[in-house]
């Protein structure tokens, strides 16, 4: 197949759906990935594109599979993957510090969607993305990772230090430094995408950025030419500090 195939995760609502929307405009066959199906069913719909939907729980192995097999026997490559999936459960307060008082189950819990299960989705997924001509990873992270801005009491995030969050954004970066070097002599990029402060569920109507602003992080790397970069922290084709 010419044309390219991507899988979004997440992609029921917010950024995930936006990023659908913007791939399919772009000529992309998209996949759109949600934990409940018939709400990704219904967003779609909403958008009145050609977007196929799939059940996804990324914290489920057997659901993990059944996307293997749907994409392997459908499409027999997987050319983007956008790891768009993610949660903060920790407080509707982001200005605050939670690393003294976090508990065990909450910092897993974090860690198990937002990092531990999209290195688990992605390792299944990369033998039919190494079967593309131009493989692109994206890893959506967040400013809040940079440790180098957390530790510099001048960064405007300095505040902003919800500890589970912030952490598994952290290890993401991490994941995409060494994936993008273990694939370096290989056709696929691996990149972090810090979409913005945007206006969803988890950014809050506070938030200055618009969902179609906040998807171009993610939809740029997807379409990486050749020369692209790989493993880099990238927001609106900005590099940011690790």
């Amino acid at each position: 197949m010419s044309k390219k195939v991507a899988l979004v995760t997440g992609a029921n609502k917010g950024l995930g759906l936006e990023t659908a929307k913007q791939l399919v405009e772009a000529g992309v066959t998209v996949i759109a990935a949600s934990r409940n199906l018939e709400n990704g069913k219904k967003a779609v719909e909403s958008l009145g594109l050609d977007i196929e939907v799939v059940q996804l729980d990324v914290d489920d192995n057997a659901s993990i599979d059944a996307v293997y097999d749907y994409i392997n026997n459908k499409f027999g490559k997987l050319d983007i993957l956008v790891n768009n999936a993610g949660i903060q459960i920790e407080s509707e307060d982001w200005a605050v510090n939670t690393s003294a008082d976090i508990t065990e189950d909450l910092l897993r819990k974090t860690l198990d969607t937002n990092f531990f299960s999209i290195v688990k989705l992605t390792n299944k997924l990369l033998p039919l993305i190494r079967l593309s001509d131009a493989g692109r990873i994206v890893n959506l992270s967040s400013i809040l990772g940079s440790l180098t801005l957390h530790s510099n009491t001048e960064s405007p995030i300095y505040g902003s230090k919800l500890f589970a969050y912030n952490t598994s954004k952290t290890a993401l970066n991490s994941y995409t430094i060494h994936l993008a070097a273990a694939l370096a002599n290989t056709n696929i990029k691996v990149n972090s995408a810090h979409p913005g402060w945007v206006k969803t569920d988890l950014g809050t109507d506070a938030a200055p950025m618009s969902v179609v602003d906040g998807a171009k992080t993610s939809v740029d790397l997807a379409l990486l030419a050749e020369d692209g970069v790989t493993g880099k922290y990238i927001h609106l084709g900005q590099e940011l500090p690790w």
